[in-house]
């Protein structure tokens, strides 16, 4: 199964039947600060697998509800396989890193420098209010024993907007730094380490 998958049966493991909607929402609270958070057309489709790998249940609510939910659980043999990939030597793999911008600033010669500053400080007040979000679910996770793992994943993430924000201002002087080339002064990329 895809690792999207493993964090939906993920969401699922913890007490409590869940419709797709809180799902998404959960995932919008807590995972999309360490690993992403998956729309909720991959919710369903992941539900889908899940449950027809017999790794999930659903079930729909009865008529005491105005509108028709189908809510879901976990079920053992999915408890089990998640508990397996979770304690699976195998189940971490290298962090993927794909940010904007740095590679905006890895081709910030062809940008005017002071639309590559206003990019950073932008990346600074989003990471801000990132910051603030990673916080405030930190404090809402505080009294909750059965939070105690998520409430680490929520510390990483608390640490890691601290070191963006340590690296966006590095960059900041980074960029203060740079000598703009002189007019007339041709191109020279020799000893750029580019390929071969």
């Amino acid at each position: 199964m895809p690792p999207t998958a493993w964090a939906v049966l993920g969401l699922l493991s913890f007490p409590g039947e869940r419709t797709g909607y809180e799902l998404k929402k959960w995932a919008d609270a807590s995972l999309r600060f360490f690993y992403w958070s998956p729309a909720i057309s991959q919710i369903y489709a992941e539900l889908r697998r899940l449950e027809a790998l017999g790794y999930a249940t659903s079930r729909r609510s009865g008529p005491e509800e105005p509108r028709t939910k189908r809510r879901y659980a976990i079920s053992e043999a999915g408890r089990d396989a998640l508990a397996g990939w979770a304690d699976s030597p195998e189940a971490a793999g290298p962090a993927v890193l794909k940010h904007p911008l740095v590679l905006r600033i890895w081709l910030g010669h062809l940008a005017a420098p002071e639309r590559l500053r206003a990019l950073v400080e932008e990346h600074l007040a989003r990471t801000e209010v990132q910051l603030g979000q990673v916080r405030a679910a930190l404090a809402q996770a505080a009294d909750n024993a059965e939070w105690a793992h998520p409430r680490i994943a929520l510390r990483w993430s608390e640490l890691r907007e601290l070191a963006e924000l340590e690296l966006a201002r590095a960059m900041l002087a980074d960029l203060d730094r740079l000598t703009p080339p002189r007019k007339g002064d041709p191109d020279n990329h020799d000893g750029w380490p580019g390929p071969g």
